[in-house]
């Protein structure tokens, strides 16, 4: 019993050990910019506290070399974008900062010793209140409320300090250079070594949300006419995977990532095919109409719980194939609205699935209008009825979401589709090759589907 009890915490101690690697393991794994970010962080540590281990610097600096690292550890994140945005915020806000805490200091130095204090006061009570209350301002909130916080930090330091300090000057230059150090040495190594950038997490983002409300559609549009009738046995087989009805549920909690991953994608210079000055606002767009086509979905999954029956109406039945077509194009039509941002090319397919969806969406207000005037029961028809004006709903949400995408491939200037003059010469060029004068062309069979994309770019 000694020996059993004695062995008892060790094997509980290895099995927390081992549940925390594999945790350890499963995190890495998941996303290895993370090692790579903590080893970046590491190495910009490294680099700064040079200013204490080098003679030169620190005799330069003294003591204050300390804001260098405190700078680091503060402005340092995951995704270049935020490092740029506390960097920047940090080092404009401790200079005007500065600036204006030795101005102060001047100023009230002009009263007289016994004045100064109160003078100094009042300067520090009107500045802050005046910065504080410019942090409900949504504008300077979503993109400088950090600096602003900084700056009433400074200010308070400098002013008050400014007091006691006679080389306030000194100070205040020495404070600055080591936070300028310490941003710059952030900036660099974000910015150069293996970045993470905000605007291509924000794009992979929306990309994988119209994916998932794509699935949903495609794979409802399949169900819908496996909803059992009145009378019928449900079969546990016809019901979807869980994974099926939840993939979507991400989607509608997306707005606080969406718009912080925009807002530092604004600070972000020109990488990739992200030009400078990309339109990120137009993702934001695209986002809200993704999560109102998510919550048109949200009721439409109770449409395939095991529970609901449908009516077994001939009504109900002739309804059903409509929408069935409905959901599936409607899907097929965000898949390809998914594809043209993921290759950044113009939506010109989507055209295809949209037209058959209004094809099928007017089939089935005709269908609803029939039933208005016929001697249908509509406790029978309720459902069915509910089902289409949903379907016709999330058919106007992916219209808007086409507009939008649209509007986005023309200012960040997608790849077009070109059709040549000989019949059957397709370009896929962006503009910028396009102005360069260097179009690829491919000659090929024109297909019917091409012909509707012509027709369509033509209309």
């Amino acid at each position: 019993m000694g020996i059993i009890a004695c062995k008892s915490p060790s094997s509980k101690m290895r099995a927390l050990i081992l549940n925390f690697a594999t945790r350890i393991h499963k995190l890495g794994k998941d996303d290895p910019r993370r090692i790579v970010h903590s080893f970046k962080v590491a190495l910009a540590i490294t680099l700064v506290s040079m200013v204490y281990y080098v003679r030169p610097f620190y005799n330069g600096l003294g003591e204050n070399g300390v804001w260098a690292i405190l700078s680091v550890v503060v402005v340092f994140e995951y995704t270049a974008g935020a490092t740029l945005c506390k960097s920047m915020n940090r080092g404009l806000a401790t200079f005007l900062a500065g600036a204006l805490g030795v101005g102060a200091k001047f100023l009230a130095s002009l009263f007289g010793t016994k004045v100064e204090p109160i003078v100094l006061g009042c300067l520090v009570f009107l500045l802050v209140a005046a910065a504080t209350f410019s942090r409900f301002i949504p504008q300077i909130k979503r993109r400088y409320d950090y600096g602003v916080m900084i700056f009433i930090l400074t200010f308070s330091l400098v002013a008050v300090s400014g007091y006691r300090v006679d080389k306030i000057i000194e100070l205040a230059h020495q404070r600055l250079s080591t936070i300028l150090i310490g941003g710059a040495t952030c900036i660099v190594i974000s910015v150069c070594v293996y970045p993470v950038w905000a605007g291509e997490d924000l794009h992979n983002l929306i990309v994988s949300n119209l994916e998932k409300l794509a699935s949903f559609l495609e794979g409802f549009g399949g169900e819908i006419s496996k909803l059992p009738l009145d009378g019928d046995s449900v079969d546990s087989s016809s019901v979807p995977e869980k994974s099926f009805l939840t993939a979507y549920k991400s989607v509608l909690n997306s707005k606080a990532m969406e718009e912080s991953l925009a807002n530092f994608a604004w600070w972000e210079p020109g990488h990739g095919k992200f030009r400078f000055c990309h339109p990120w606002k137009q993702y934001l767009k695209i986002g809200v109409v993704t999560r109102q086509c998510g919550y048109h979905i949200e009721a439409l999954s109770g449409y395939v719980d095991a529970n609901f029956q449908a009516s077994s109406s001939e009504y109900t039945k002739r309804v059903q194939e409509p929408c069935t077509n409905i959901s599936s194009e409607a899907g097929k039509a965000l898949k390809e609205l998914a594809h043209s941002l993921k290759s950044f090319s113009y939506p010109s397919k989507c055209t295809i699935h949209l037209q058959t969806c209004k094809g099928a969406v007017e089939e089935v207000n005709t269908m609803l209008k029939a039933s208005m005037v016929g001697e249908l029961d509509v406790l029978e028809i309720i459902p069915i009825v509910t089902l289409a004006s949903i379907l016709i709903e999330i058919v106007k949400c992916v219209e808007t979401i086409f507009v939008i995408i649209e509007e986005l491939s023309e200012q960040a200037h997608f790849k077009k589709l070109k059709v040549g003059h000989h019949g059957g010469a397709v370009a896929s060029v962006s503009d910028e090759e396009e102005d360069k004068g260097f179009v690829k062309v491919v000659i090929h069979k024109i297909t019917s589907e091409s012909q509707e994309i012509d027709q369509g770019n033509r209309g």
